[in-house]
């Protein structure tokens, strides 16, 4: 018998949570005096296009590669040259942490690993990347794309 076991997008609420949970984030993280000036020159529309890429990468829909004209490359070039420190990175998880728990994302310690998980990943990727001049990554590259258990790492269809 066949398990029909959801996404991490479809546990975590879908669009609408995430997009909530975004905008809350960055209006704390435009706020917070240690990581607000990374941010300090965001797009008012950058919560939206993270949303679509966490979205993606949790097995939701490919709005950031297809509406947004996204890419893993695109999102990777956003970081280059920015400098990050991992006090930044330790900032930014903690208010994103506390931001989910704040409107009620799922809680259990199942989806609560894989989303630590993931954000320890791209946030110790995005700190390498930004002490780069270049990206090192190209537009070939799949998205990344996350589940129950797994590790990250760029998605390749079967």
């Amino acid at each position: 018998m066949e398990k029909n076991i959801p996404t991490l997008y479809e546990w975590v609420g879908g669009e609408e949570t995430l997009q909530r949970l975004f905008r809350l984030f960055y209006d704390k993280v435009l706020q917070d005096p240690l990581i607000g000036p990374v941010f300090r020159n965001m797009a008012a529309d950058h919560p939206r296009h993270v949303a679509h890429f966490v979205a993606e990468v949790f097995g939701g829909p490919t709005k950031y590669t297809g509406e947004d004209k996204g890419s893993h490359a695109i999102m990777i070039a956003h970081h280059i040259g920015k400098m990050l420190d991992d006090q930044k990175r330790q900032r930014w998880i903690q208010l994103l942490l506390a931001t989910a728990d704040e409107i009620g994302i799922p809680d259990d310690p199942e989806f609560r690993s894989s989303l630590v998980g993931y954000l320890e990943w791209g946030s110790r990727i995005a700190v390498i990347n930004s002490k780069l001049t270049e990206n090192p990554v190209n537009d070939m590259e799949p998205m990344p794309r996350w589940g129950w258990g797994e590790t990250g790492g760029p998605y390749v269809p079967e």
